[in-house]
């Protein structure tokens, strides 16, 4: 009779593991079928590096994520109001593991070449003395929650809009602007 009851629970173990591993998904059942991160890697990353020397992660042009830059002035504290249009991109939360993910990072704003924000949101108010009197290049660029840069033909995904600040000059109305700004489409 022993080996008997031995033979059933062997029989039990076996079958309590098959059927728990068969459940264990790589998915999360609760998620949503749009809402799933891909594991897989994300395009190619390039030798080629920015200005901090963070890696170009190369991508198709098609679905590739795009981002549009318009800098005005605010009159009303001499500095400029930012906002970015994105697409084919959704700006990552606070808190995400440094994966790259198809269309999804931060934006890093640029002037004159030089990181003054990381943005995980279109809208930025950057402040009056980090653009001083003269032309500027306030520059978007689309970064991958790695660290990489998103790029297309070997060439990073931003945009450029091109300002220039001047000293504080009072308008008919009363207010004040501090200058005024172009922009230039993505490079």
């Amino acid at each position: 009779m022993s080996w008997s009851r031995a033979l059933l629970t062997a029989l039990a173990v076996c079958a309590l593991l098959l059927a728990g591993s068969a459940g264990c998904g790589s998915g999360d059942s609760r998620a949503h079928k749009g809402d799933r991160v891909s594991p897989s890697p994300v395009g190619k990353v390039l030798d080629n590096t920015d200005e901090q020397g963070r890696h170009y992660r190369e991508v198709g042009k098609k679905g590739a994520p795009e981002v549009g830059i318009e800098v005005e002035p605010d009159a009303s504290d001499d500095s400029w109001d930012v906002r970015l249009t994105v697409h084919d991109f959704r700006f990552s939360p606070a808190g995400v593991k440094p994966v790259a993910v198809a269309g999804r990072g931060t934006v890093r704003l640029l002037v004159d070449g030089r990181t003054v924000a990381r943005l995980r949101v279109p809208d930025y108010r950057l402040a009056a003395a980090l653009v001083p009197h003269g032309t500027h290049h306030v520059t978007a660029r689309l970064y991958a929650d790695d660290g990489t840069v998103w790029a297309v033909h070997g060439k990073p995904v931003e945009s450029t809009a091109d300002i220039t600040a001047s000293a504080v000059q009072a308008t008919p109305d009363g207010s004040r602007t501090p200058g005024s700004a172009s922009t230039r489409g993505p490079e």
